[in-house]
């Protein structure tokens, strides 16, 4: 079982390129930075976590400018979006970017896409949240046409391109993986429907041996094979006992929830965290 962390780096936490250099001196495996471009004053859209919405989430980075700083003060650990808000961002300018990013990075990027909950955020892109799925979709669509071919064509619901060529190419074929976050059954079905993985979080699933099985025969059933679709599980947890379960249930990534924080706090939180890490054999 891989470990990763997920943070919301901001100007006043520590920075994306020391986070991921004390990150891969403790082997941690992948970080995970998530996204809003912004928050709207007045939103009636509740914010999942059922309280006030962290003030962090105000003031996040971009996920991609933060990799790319993070891919160049390391060199093993995998860069990723936790999740990238695919409904908000053109397409052809996304599928530059992460190619751009996994030739930076030397193939190491992991697409952690999702829908996004915020309304009124995806509102002030143009988009409305009613057909936020189907545009999601539809994206990933155009970005594996972009990332795997030299002449590229599309004819859709929301987008039609006369033929074009974009390069460069990411470096991992055919394209870095594609890992949808949601819970079960739709963020699973979507991930199957997709994607290469399944990211939920550890509050969005019930029992997690049940939550596998029904995973793993959800894609059965769709002509998946399982395997091909690792789980990587978001937690806040810092449960032994808990994370072993994670392991013999066939959880391949669990992603650790970190607060933000200036420097030496979280790297005291590191520090926790890799020695639960290392406790588990």
């Amino acid at each position: 079982m891989h470990y990763g962390l997920s943070m919301f780096c901001t100007e006043y936490s520590i920075t994306t390129p020391s986070l991921a250099m004390e990150m891969e001196q403790r082997g941690y495996e992948s970080l995970w930075l998530p996204e809003h471009t912004h928050i709207p004053l007045y939103h009636a859209t509740p914010y999942p976590g059922g309280i006030d919405l962290p003030k962090e989430y105000y003031h996040v980075i971009d996920p991609f400018v933060g990799l790319a700083a993070a891919a160049q003060a390391t060199k093993n650990l995998k860069l990723a979006t936790g999740i990238c808000l695919v409904a908000q961002r053109d397409p052809i300018h996304l599928a530059k970017t992460i190619s751009t990013l996994d030739q930076l990075s030397n193939g190491r990027f992991i697409f952690g896409v999702g829908n996004g909950w915020n309304h009124e955020e995806m509102e002030n892109h143009g988009v409305s949240p009613a057909v936020r799925s189907k545009l999601l979709a539809e994206r990933i669509s155009v970005l594996k046409k972009i990332w795997t071919e030299e002449k590229i064509e599309f004819r859709g619901e929301f987008h039609n391109y006369e033929p074009f060529a974009c390069w460069p190419k990411p470096v991992q074929t055919p394209h870095p993986p594609i890992v949808v976050g949601g819970g079960m059954p739709h963020g699973a079905r979507r991930a199957i429907t997709y994607g290469n993985g399944w990211l939920p979080f550890d509050a969005q699933i019930g029992s997690i041996e049940e939550e596998v099985k029904k995973f793993r025969d959800m894609a059965d059933g769709e002509g998946r094979n399982p395997n091909d679709l690792p789980i990587s599980l978001v937690v806040s947890t810092r449960d032994r006992c808990k994370l072993e379960l994670y392991r013999e249930c066939g959880i391949h990534r669990v992603v650790f929830l970190v607060q933000t924080a200036n420097r030496d706090v979280v790297l005291s939180e590191l520090d926790e965290i890799s020695e639960l890490m290392n406790s588990i054999v």
